[in-house]
Formats: structure tokens, sequence, C-alpha cells
């Protein structure tokens, strides 16, 4: 009787131990986790690197691909040039994302703060209110690559997640899930960080003959 209850003590004790190196871990997890999403908003100025985006179904099938260029000019800056399967530019001048399609020869033109306001792109222009939209989710570390968890606040913002992965602290993957149980995969390749970038970018000039969808918002006229 004697060893049997040392045996099932001996377990318990076992058991507790694990229980407390897992929680130990996590809680570490969970500050690395913090401490990158929260560099990565407030202390990245700008970002340029080449990306490849899939979108995933609910079955797990890839139902699209696509590749181009990401530059981001912190605050509230960023370009997504789409160069395959088709030319696509996303540009977000700080007032006002200007979405060119050039085989259409059309742009459309929406307010950037309604337009980003609890979506993910919300993390990628920085303003400093980007994370206070977002509930943090957790972090979990996969091999070389850790994982931040971020939730939206506002669940009508059509996304129920993102997923953001650190390699050597720095951001190299992006997913993105959406309410229609679609996922979007978003690997960043080349990635600069913090060097500067030609102003003209983020500047979107309508072309001529293309037809424009939308009004843009026009800067306030700053008192002398």
């Amino acid at each position: 009787m004697r060893q049997k209850m040392t045996k099932s003590n001996t377990l318990c004790l076992v058991i507790l131990l694990l229980i407390a190196v897992q929680a130990e871990a996590q809680s570490a997890a969970d500050d690395l986790g913090q401490r990158l999403i929260n560099d990565f908003v407030n202390n990245v100025i700008t970002l340029e690197g080449n990306f490849e985006q899939s979108l995933i179904d609910a079955e797990g099938t890839v139902i699209d691909r696509s590749s181009g260029k990401l530059e981001i000019e912190r605050p509230k800056r960023f370009r997504w040039s789409y160069a395959d399967p088709y030319e696509q530019w996303l540009v977000a001048d700080g007032l006002n994302i200007w979405s060119y399609d050039l085989d259409l020869e059309q742009v459309t033109v929406k307010p950037q703060a309604e337009a980003l306001a609890n979506t993910p792109a919300l993390l990628l222009g920085g303003s400093d209110q980007a994370l206070e939209q977002f509930d943090y989710g957790g972090t979990t570390v996969e091999k070389i690559t850790t994982w931040v968890r971020l939730e939206p606040k506002d669940k009508s913002s059509g996304f129920n997640r993102v997923e953001l992965g650190f390699i050597d602290e720095q951001l190299r993957r992006m997913i993105f899930f959406d309410n229609l149980e679609q996922t979007t995969l978003i690997a960043l390749d080349q990635v600069r960080i913090n060097e500067p970038i030609d102003n003209a970018r983020f500047h979107f000039v309508v072309p001529p003959d293309v037809d424009l969808v939308g009004t843009p918002v026009v800067a306030e006229a700053k008192s002398p």
C-alpha cells in the first residue's frame, strides 16, 4: 500500500511540475510576443520587401496566388504593388486608399480611416491607436517562427483574427482569417527595415483616361 501511494504521489508531483514548466514557458512566449508586436507597430518606421500571397478556402484548397512588393512608411502610409498574375496597386497616402487595376484601367478611392478601421491593414499603417482596436490572443513558438495572434474588437470588420509570424524578431509572415472561413497567407522575403523609401511611392495621381470611382478626402488647409 505504501509503495502504491508513493508512486501515486510521485506521479502527481511530476504532473504538477510539468504544468508549472508549461505555464512558465507560455508566460515567456506571451512576453516575447507582446514585445515583438509592440516593437513592430511603434519602432518600425519603414519596411520594404517582396511578398507571396495565397488565398485558401475552408477546405484547405489554394484558390488564388499572387506576388509583388510591399512598402510601408509610418505613420499611415503603405503600398501593395501586385505584379503577378495581374498588375494592381493599392496605395495608402494617409488620407485615402487608392486601388488601381491597370488591366481594367479603373481607380477606386475610399477614405483611409474608414476603409482600414478594425482591419489587419491598420497594423501596417502603424497609427498610435492601431493596437487599441485589437485584443491580444496569445503567442506560440513554432520552430524558428514566433506567432502572435490578434483579434479585432469589432467583429464586423470581416476578420476573425490575424496572426503575425516573426523570424529573428522581424516580421516575415502574416495570416488573415476572415468571416467566410477563408485564409490569406502572406510570406515576406528580402525585407529591409528602417531604410529610406522614395516619398513618391505613397503619392498617387490618377492617370489620364482612367475611370475614377469614389471621391478622395482632401487635406484641410492649415492656418498660418
